[in-house]
């Protein structure tokens, strides 16, 4: 029953879309929760919110203006922080308020609320064109990428950026182009979840694979597999029960979070318990 779907071109679409957008809001996510900036990927996406509004109101392709002014947001929130004494969280804060608030006075210019705004909002497999599908792979390629071309360096400079620039490398220039792919990032998943659950897609699966303790690459593939498995378990589930995919990609993330944190806590109970019980075995051993 689960292979009818295929014969649609639609689902062909999301499904083919999922796994792009899953794969690159995890490796992107990765990085973001190391450095401590799982907000920013929810202050991209209000940016980004804007923006759509921005092509709703001029009657231009919502996409691309949400690009515009996503990496503009970004850009310019990262130049406020190096150039100010403002927090990273309140440089977020101001970006995240600044995105919303745009997106709500143009759309009351526009008339408000419509189908298709809904769809950027919370997702809709159904609106996946050919044209979104395009869109996605060629930012997802691009992301991908230069992230492995610059694997080393992004690596560095997440966990000691003083001494990545005492070692000789452009610290600035590398944070600004490593938020502009989020802001790329952000944009693929937009037609998938929806601008109120990017950042769900970013933060759970990394959030979910950390706790395993591994180190950083098995740790990146943990993340990338529990994120592939909830879009199209998502997406899949969403088909048949007739839900909102968006919402439901989150929700199997979360039960994969909170399924894996019972685990832990089990498995350490048992450990506990062997360990407390090996003594007596060792006094009962001839």
């Amino acid at each position: 029953m689960v292979f009818e779907i295929l014969q649609y071109s639609f689902m062909q679409r999301a499904l083919l879309s999922g796994v792009v957008v899953a794969v690159t809001c995890s490796v992107v996510g990765l990085f973001l929760v190391l450095r401590r900036q799982s907000l920013f990927g929810d202050a991209l996406s209000h940016a980004a919110f804007g923006g759509i509004a921005v092509g709703l109101f001029t009657n231009t392709y919502p996409i691309w203006t949400a690009l515009l002014v996503s990496v503009l947001a970004s850009l310019g929130v990262t130049k406020l922080r190096q150039s100010t004494k403002i927090p990273p969280d309140a440089a977020v804060a101001v970006m995240l308020s600044s995105g919303l608030a745009m997106g709500i006075v143009l759309i009351g210019l526009a008339g408000g609320f419509n189908l298709d705004l809904e769809s950027f909002l919370f997702g809709s497999i159904l609106l996946i064109s050919m044209q979104d599908q395009l869109l996605i792979l060629m930012l997802s390629t691009v992301v991908l990428l230069i992230i492995f071309k610059l694997y080393k360096q992004l690596m560095y400079i997440t966990f000691n950026e003083d001494q990545a620039r005492v070692s000789g490398i452009n610290v600035t220039r590398l944070n600004y182009l490593f938020i502009g792919l989020a802001s790329l990032a952000v944009i693929s998943s937009l037609r998938l979840v929806g601008v109120l659950l990017i950042s769900s897609l970013i933060v759970i699966p990394n959030i979910t694979a950390m706790m395993f303790g591994k180190g950083f690459k098995k740790t990146a593939m943990i993340s990338i597999i529990i994120a592939v498995s909830s879009v199209l378990g998502g997406i899949v589930t969403s088909y048949f029960m007739n839900l909102a995919p968006g919402g439901t990609i989150v929700i199997l993330s979360i039960a994969i979070l909170l399924g894996s944190i019972g685990a832990k806590s089990l498995l350490q109970k048992i450990r506990i318990r062997n360990l407390a019980n090996e003594p007596e075995s060792l006094l009962k051993t001839p």
